[in-house]
């Protein structure tokens, strides 16, 4: 689940984990249920952003759906369910501010650049066993002190695993974050992306979050999602806790 970067920094380092939960028959018999746990180190200054992702991931399924918090179907079987962890997929990704328009609530513009390490073992179900590759152009707008809107698009480039061709798809999501107070904020955003597979449903889900800055080192985060297609999870969610150095 990826949440919309809202803050911006000069320097900071920052490390954040917590566990991500979610459960889905994406279209098959019998359900998946994913436990995803990153360890999320980030550097970002105000244009510039690098994110490493090292997770942990637990599968629970007949093997048909892999990944952690980006779930890929891989179609469908009669296969038992197993139960498998593991190393997950490494993501690496690097975001730069792009252009601002207008001075009081300024329209910002960041273009992301992204590589999933294949580090998950295919065999065990955890991962495609190949890398992706992600580009993406991200829209943040206040509208006022407490609203801001944003949206993003992006294509992600798939690696095929042995015997199957995935489809590189389109994706996007708009949302808008409203600040309680000082200390709190909260929204809602919307996600499609295209189908992996031409006998696949295109994923849409709908994310409600929120956060909770304890001080200016502690911040708290927290989702739920709900799917409504094959290829969606029916239902997930996570809390993270992140601490700023």
């Amino acid at each position: 689940m990826l949440l919309p970067n809202l803050s911006q920094a000069e320097g900071a380092f920052s490390l954040t984990s917590g566990v991500d939960y979610s459960s889905g028959k994406y279209g098959q018999s019998q359900s998946t249920d994913i436990t995803y746990i990153p360890l999320i180190a980030k550097y970002e200054t105000d244009s510039t952003t690098f994110k490493l992702t090292v997770p942990w991931v637990k599968i629970r399924g007949p093997g048909d759906v892999v990944g952690g918090n980006a779930p890929i179907v891989l179609g469908k079987s009669n296969r038992p369910v197993t139960t498998e962890s593991g190393l997950g997929d490494i993501v690496f990704a690097a975001t730069q501010t792009i252009a601002q328009f207008g001075e009081t609530n300024p329209l910002l513009l960041d273009l992301t650049g992204k590589v999933k390490f294949a580090t998950a073992s295919s065999s065990k179900g955890l991962g495609t066993g190949e890398n992706d590759y992600t580009i993406m152009l991200d829209a943040y707008k206040p509208i006022n002190k407490t609203v801001t809107l944003f949206c993003d698009l992006g294509y992600k480039v798939l690696g095929d695993p042995s015997g199957l061709n995935l489809n590189n798809v389109w994706f996007t999501s708009a949302g808008l974050s409203y600040k309680i107070n000082a200390s709190s904020s909260a929204g809602f955003m919307a996600d499609i992306r295209q189908a992996t597979l031409n006998s696949a449903d295109p994923l849409r889900e709908l994310t409600l979050f929120a956060s909770h800055k304890f001080n200016d080192q502690y911040k708290l985060q927290s989702y739920l999602t709900h799917g409504y297609s094959d290829a969606s999870t029916d239902w997930g969610g996570g809390i993270m806790l992140g601490r700023t150095f």
